[in-house]
């Protein structure tokens, strides 16, 4: 069967230095677009993170140091790859907790912009596990009928993840052909910024979702103690975090203007 679509989608995988959103960098970017007519397109990166892999993540997916020492660095290739994901819905195997945080933290280090309003985003994962339970090669096998060769290789990844959805829509009556439907299905919780720090409360209020102040709106802590957003600024927090709070600070005194 074919995914519906109404614009282009991207299903894409990173392998990195690690699971740090804040620290880690990518190593390795490959990207599907998909297109409404089904017509694709495909691109892999690999990518010099300026940081040393260490040795246990080079074991899982294969590049080294050695591999990626004379490769661009994220920052040359930033532009090409959000062109590629420009005004396009975005897919992914855990991609909502993972992969489109730490892409948003690659892309705004490079100095260029990252917002998913208006994107829809689809975690294969997340409606994995609500169906069976299993891993990406798992999955693949239960959906596909297939083994995946090269697991941990971004670009089979990627393939794997598309074949899956494919195979996830076709098996399920439940799940509709309908990639807003499949956003809204795949999220699991209300976050307002990518990681989770901050998420919507049963009034669609921003809360802080971790730490002392867990459960407490946004409004009411920057108004009580004005203090913790500076350190948050200043603290070990991903760029887009930052970038929400920031945003919604500058929306609060706004808002009294």
């Amino acid at each position: 069967m074919n995914l519906k679509i109404s614009k282009p989608i991207c299903f894409f995988d990173l392998e990195t230095t690690g699971i740090n959103i804040s620290l880690d960098r990518i190593v390795e970017i490959s990207i599907l677009k998909v297109f409404p007519n089904g017509n694709k397109e495909s691109k892999t990166w690999l990518v010099n993170p300026g940081i040393p892999i260490p040795l246990e993540v080079s074991n899982i997916h294969g590049i080294t140091n050695d591999t990626v020492k004379n490769k661009p660095s994220f920052k040359s290739i930033a532009s090409d790859v959000k062109s590629m994901l420009q005004n396009c819905d975005l897919a992914g195997f855990n991609s909502n907790k993972f992969d489109i945080p730490l892409l948003a933290e690659e892309l705004l280090r490079s100095d260029i912009d990252f917002s998913l309003e208006n994107i829809s985003t689809v975690d294969v994962q997340n409606i994995f596990h609500k169906m069976e339970q299993r891993t990406l090669s798992a999955a693949y096998k239960f959906y596909c009928g297939k083994s995946l060769e090269n697991a941990h290789s971004s670009k089979a990844d990627t393939l794997a993840t598309f074949e899956v959805l494919e195979s996830q829509i076709q098996k399920y009556p439940d799940l509709q052909n309908d990639i807003k439907f499949l956003s809204e299905f795949s999220t699991r919780g209300k976050n307002v910024d990518l990681a989770g720090f901050i998420k919507y409360n049963e009034d669609d209020i921003p809360c802080f979702s971790f730490g002392k102040h867990k459960g407490k709106t946004v409004d009411y802590i920057l108004k009580n103690e004005p203090g913790y957003f500076g350190w948050l600024l200043n603290a070990d927090f991903p760029m887009y975090t930052k970038k929400v709070l920031t945003q919604l600070r500058l929306n609060k005194l706004n808002n009294k203007l």
